[in-house]
C-alpha cells in the first residue's frame, strides 16, 4: 500500500558538530544525505523541505564542513554531510572532512538511510562508484539519488541511468532505490519524503 507523503509542518535546525561524538543524542531516525562536492546538494535539500534557507547554496564546492542536523515534525532528522571530492581546502582539510564523514557514517547507529547524491549530466564518476562500493562492503543502508535532471533531456537521462544500473551489477546482484530529483522543477519531493514515512513505520530504533 502506497503511503501518502507526510507534510513537513516544523523544521528545527538542532546543531552543527565537528565531529561524530557531537552529533546529538540518537533518540530518532536519521537520514543523511551526501555527495561529491557541488552536486546540489543544498538546492535539493531546501526543495524537500520547502525552506530555501535550511541549506546554504553556493557555487564553491566543499562550503559544508560539519555534520549538520535538522529535526524535522519532531519525529527524524535530516542530516547534511560535508561533500567528498573535489574541495578548494587544503589537503589537510579535506582529509580530516573525510575521517568525519566515515566516522559518522560507520559509528551513527541511528542512522536509517544514506541518500548518495548522483549528478546525471556526467558519467560514472570513480569516487561515486569507489564510495557506493565502501557503503555496501560496510552494510550501510542506502539509496541512489540522480540531481540536477532538469538540466539534461529525458532520453539522454535514460541513458545515463542505463549506464550506472549495468556498472552497479557487476558489483550488487540487486539495485539500490533510485530517485529522481530536480530542484528547479522539486522532482522527486515525494517520492523521498514517502520513503522517509515508509521506512520509519517499518523500523524500530
Amino acid at each position: 500500500m502506497r503511503l501518502s507523503m507526510k507534510i513537513i509542518k516544523k523544521i528545527r535546525f538542532i546543531k552543527s558538530s565537528p565531529d561524530p561524538d557531537s552529533c546529538p543524542e540518537p533518540v530518532y531516525p536519521e537520514y543523511a544525505f551526501i555527495g561529491r562536492s557541488n552536486v546540489g546538494k543544498s538546492s535539493l535539500l531546501n526543495m524537500l523541505t520547502g525552506n530555501k534557507n535550511i541549506a546554504k547554496t553556493s557555487g564553491t564546492p566543499g562550503k559544508t564542513k560539519l555534520i549538520n542536523h535538522f529535526l524535522i515534525n519532531n519525529e527524524w532528522y535530516l542530516v547534511d554531510l560535508p561533500g567528498y571530492g573535489y574541495m578548494k581546502t587544503p589537503r589537510k582539510s579535506r582529509e580530516k572532512i573525510m575521517a568525519l564523514i566515515a566516522g559518522y557514517i560507520l559509528t551513527r547507529k541511528n542512522l536509517y538511510c544514506l541518500f548518495i547524491l548522483i549528478d546525471c549530466r556526467h558519467e560514472p564518476q570513480t569516487i561515486d562508484l569507489e564510495f557506493i562500493k565502501w557503503i555496501g562492503i560496510n552494510k550501510v543502508p542506502f539509496v541512489l539519488c540522480f540531481t540536477k535532471t532538469d538540466k539534461i533531456s529525458a532520453y539522454a537521462l535514460e541513458k545515463k541511468l542505463e549506464i550506472y544500473k549495468k556498472i552497479l551489477l557487476k558489483s550488487w546482484q540487486t539495485l539500490p532505490e533510485i530517485f529522481i530529483t530536480s530542484s528547479f522543477k522539486k522532482t522527486g519531493r515525494e517520492e523521498i519524503l514517502n520513503f522517509v514515512v515508509s521506512t520509519n513505520s517499518n523500523v524500530d530504533i
